[in-house]
Formats: structure tokens, C-alpha cells, sequence
């Protein structure tokens, strides 16, 4: 089975996904953790095996990658997030990095049809995006190493079979960070289950660590400095763009077909102007994301080392998870009380709401990606206005350029509370030069391609509101309550110009 699938055509292997995909379609398949009998049907249909290199019995293919999670996030959003963390946050350094032992040892069992499952377990109960702050540690011992600690909020607390474990050194006075590979009966074990709001389909726990692995299942990746780990999120944070066009096709379609059989009087939904305006935010919403899967497929590679492309990734990220949370939110609006209902025979508004609020919080907070996005600007305009800059990064450039983005309010001194703000601005800046790519490239229907770009500028104006009321002192302190302190100029986790992005 396996060899057949690692020799079709890429057509012949995704219409392989699309035929299985629908029967986790999720207005009918059951809100809870994947059984591992349908996780082997996916497996026997080949999801891992696109990210496999193909000496291990993979396809091997950075577009498939995206492609098969496109489809499964349609019918199943939470079943998209499932294979990303598998393929793009567990397997994926594991292909790139590892040595070739680990790779013999690891990887060959997820190419056949055995229903593997690997988890990346980085987040800890005491940090959350700080990872620098990480209680996890590694020592070395005869033979290998010892790694002790507690993770939580990994995706497969309780099922996965192998780990990729973050943990530290402080030993001799400087510490050095580390990767490891971890089989589940070395020592990963689960103490508690988490249930989280949506997302039902991934198990979530808080897990406890006390293995010995051997030597030859550490990661090859610099233990300077934490930028490693950024690399191993960038692949998932991508891959963001394709769960949100796969999911928002969805949505769509769906706001749609209610609004025209919704009776309000002697008209449908759809003939009312406001709901008509909501239908519209829905569909930019979905343009947008086409449109950052566009540049995910063409410009970007997983298979490579994704660093230079931390701009890109970071401005994905954000504004696909925003697409994704907004739509979802005007979509139970649409629906109204029967949007709230679980499980409702007309709508599947209230699991979608649930299941894509997350997206804005895991894998970084958006605040966060935003700040740092902020950042890697701002440490490659010394002595220019950030706006000049924007003006002539290949990334902003062409939308600065076409319409005439007033991005000035940026070029002011810029605390913490700015730079989160400044960090969404130029996010939408690289979505609309994005979207006049994809319009341009794929004929894209010119009507949707303007509307996005107008809900972007939209988005680009409320950020410039907003400066206004940080200038107004809505942060001032009141009450003998201090201003906090300046934070540092740059996180020690944002490439520097040496490292220059080529995307």
C-alpha cells in the first residue's frame, strides 16, 4: 500500500485525501479525541507521507504538505490542526536535522500504516511563549542523555508515541538549550488530561519527563540561543494559511447557503444589507487566506531551512488566525441563537467559533508574533523612519506602492504597547501585497481580490485609531500605579539583519 502511494502522481494522491476526507466532516463526526482506527484510515491514505524524505518512504513534497491540510481543515478543522503538529512541528525537524541514525530509528514508522502519532513538547506550566524561562532539563550521561522535567499543553499529551522535547542546560555557568527524541515508554508519561474548549479531536494534558534516550537522538541545532526553536515553529505557523482557506471555503460556503434559506418576513437573510455586509467580511476573510496559501505554496519552502522567512511567517500567522477567529464570529452572528447550539441540525457556527478561537493563542500569541514582527523591522531601519522602510521591503513594498499607504503614524518612538500594534500594520501591509500577488497570478476575480484589500486598509486605519488613543494616555498611570518599565529593544529570538531573509 505504502509503495503505491509513495509512486502516484500528486493528482491521483490528493484526490486519495479528498475522497476520505469528508467522513470527518465535522457537523456529523463526534467532538471527541481521534480513535486510533480513524487515525489509520488517514495514515493508510498517506497524510505523513508528503513530509517524509522519500529514502524513508515518503513523497517528500513541501506543496503536497499544504495541500493535505487544506482539505482535511475543510471538512474538519481540528483534524487539520492534528496532521500539522504532526508532520510540520514533530516530524519536520526530525527530517531536517536529525542524524542519519535517528532518522533510520524514527521516521520509517510513520511512512507505513500503522497509526503513529509524534508531539512536539515545548510549552511548560510555569512558561508560556517564554521560552527562555523553561524548567526542562538535559544532562549528559553515560551513553546518552537524562531529560527531567514537566510540559503541558502539548497536542497528543496521551497518545503520541514519540516526542521532540525542548529542554536546558545551566551546568558550568552558561546555558545551552537542546532538542531531544523521545520514546513515550523511555519516561514520558501523562498526569493530568486537559479539556479544552475546542480542538476536541487532539488529547491535552500536562505530561511529566524522566528518560534516558540515547546519544545519538539529539537534534544537530545550535544551543546558543533559542532561534532553533523559532525555526521549528515557522513550518506550523505557515501552515496556518492553508488550514484557514481550507476552513474559510467552508464557512463560507456554508454562511451563504443559510442566509439564503433563512426566512426573516417574506425575504431570505441574504436580502438583508447588514447580514449581506457580513457575508461580504466572510468571503475577504477567505480571499485573504487564498491568498497567503498562494504565497505559502509558491513562495515558501518547509523542506528547507524556513528562517529567512520569519517575516512572512509571523505576518501569516497573524492575520490568517484573525481571518479565521473574524469569519467564524460574523457566521454565528449570521445564525444568531441556534449559533450558540452545539451540534445544531441548521449550522455548524458555535463548533466553528470554538475551534478556531484558539488559533490566535497557540503556536505564539499574536501579540507576541506581532511585537516581534515590529522588531525585525525596526532593527533593519537604524536612522530611517520605519515607514521608509515599508516603503521599500519587497514584502510591503508593492501595496505602499499601489495604495498609497500612509504609514507614517509608525515612525514615532515606539514602546512595547506600539510595537504590538505596529506589528499587525505592517502584517496587513505584506496580506494586501499578497493578495495583489495571487490576483495577479492565479486570475484571481478582481471584485474579491479589491474587497480584500479594502477590509485590509480597514484593518491598517483601526491600527493608526488605535496609536491614537495610546497618544490620547489611555495607558497613562493613574492611581500612584507606575508605568512599567521599558522593556528591552529586541527579543533575543528575532533573526538579526546578518541573518537576511530571502523571501
Amino acid at each position: 500500500m505504502t509503495n503505491v502511494l509513495q509512486t502516484m502522481s500528486t493528482s491521483d494522491f490528493l484526490a486519495g485525501i479528498a475522497a476520505i476526507a469528508p467522513r470527518f466532516d465535522t457537523a456529523t463526526y463526534p467532538q471527541e479525541n481521534l480513535p486510533a482506527d480513524d487515525w489509520t484510515l488517514l495514515t493508510r491514505a498517506g497524510v505523513l507521507l508528503p513530509t517524509l524524505p522519500k529514502e524513508y518512504g515518503g513523497r517528500d513534497s513541501h506543496q503536497e504538505m499544504c495541500r493535505v491540510v487544506e482539505t482535511l481543515s475543510e471538512w474538519n478543522l481540528p483534524l487539520g490542526m492534528y496532521v500539522t503538529v504532526i508532520t510540520g512541528v514533530a516530524l519536520r525537524p526530525i527530517a531536517l536535522w536529525a542524524g542519519a541514525e535517528a532518522k533510520r530509528e524514527v521516521l520509517p514508522q510513520y511512512a507505513g500504516s500503522d497509526p503513529m502519532i509524534c508531539g512536539f513538547a515545548s510549552t511548560e506550566p510555569g512558561c508560556g511563549s517564554a521560552m527562555s524561562g523553561m524548567t526542562t532539563t538535559f544532562e549528559e550521561v553515560d551513553g546518552g542523555y537524562r531529560i527531567r522535567g514537566r510540559k503541558h499543553w502539548q497536542a497528543f499529551s496521551s497518545s503520541a508515541h514519540w516526542w521532540l522535547v525542548s529542554a536546558k542546560n545551566d551546568q558550568g555557568g552558561e546555558r545551552e538549550y537542546g532538542y531531544f527524541i523521545v520514546k513515550r515508554s523511555e519516561g514520558f508519561r501523562t498526569l493530568q488530561p486537559y479539556e479544552p474548549l475546542g480542538l476536541k479531536v487532539i488529547d491535552y494534558g500536562l505530561n511529566e519527563i524522566d528518560a534516558v534516550i540515547p546519544e545519538h537522538r539529539r537534534i544537530r541545532a545550535d544551543g546558543r540561543n533559542l532561534r532553533p526553536m523559532v525555526e521549528m515553529l515557522m513550518a506550523s505557523r505557515a501552515m496556518m494559511a492553508a488550514m484557514g482557506c481550507g476552513f474559510l471555503r467552508r464557512i463560507s460556503r456554508e454562511a451563504h447557503a443559510y442566509a439564503d434559506r433563512r426566512r426573516i418576513g417574506p425575504g431570505p437573510l441574504s436580502a438583508i444589507r447588514f447580514a449581506r455586509y457580513r457575508l461580504a467580511a466572510i468571503d475577504t476573510s477567505y480571499a485573504v487566506c487564498q491568498a497567503l496559501n498562494h504565497y505559502l505554496q509558491t513562495a515558501l519552502d518547509m523542506k528547507t531551512d524556513m528562517i529567512g522567512a520569519f517575516p512572512a511567517v509571523q505576518a501569516i500567522k497573524t492575520v490568517a488566525t484573525e481571518r479565521m477567529l473574524s469569519a467564524a464570529e460574523h457566521y454565528q452572528q449570521l445564525v444568531g441563537g441556534e449559533g450558540y447550539r452545539c451540534e445544531s441540525p441548521t449550522n455548524i457556527s458555535a463548533q466553528a467559533f470554538l475551534d478556531a478561537r484558539v488559533y490566535t493563542i497557540f503556536d505564539g500569541t499574536n501579540d507576541l508574533l506581532s511585537q516581534q514582527l515590529a522588531e525585525y523591522c525596526l532593527a533593519r531601519t537604524p536612522g530611517r523612519p520605519l515607514s521608509e522602510y515599508l516603503a521599500n521591503w519587497a514584502l510591503t513594498a508593492p501595496a505602499v506602492a499601489a495604495h498609497r499607504l500612509d504609514l507614517r503614524f509608525l515612525d514615532g518612538e515606539l514602546r512595547q504597547e506600539h510595537l504590538v500594534l505596529a506589528g499587525r500594520a505592517i502584517a496587513y501591509a505584506f496580506a494586501i501585497s499578497q493578495v495583489m500577488r495571487w490576483a495577479a497570478e492565479t486570475g484571481a476575480d478582481v471584485d474579491r481580490a479589491r474587497a480584500a484589500m479594502e477590509f485590509l486598509k480597514a484593518d491598517i486605519a483601526g491600527v493608526e485609531t488605535e496609536f491614537g488613543l495610546l497618544a490620547a494616555g489611555v495607558l497613562d498611570a493613574k492611581d500612584g500605579v507606575p508605568a512599567s518599565p521599558d522593556e528591552p529593544p529586541f527579543s533575543r529570538s528575532i533573526p538579526m539583519p546578518a541573518e537576511a531573509s530571502r523571501y
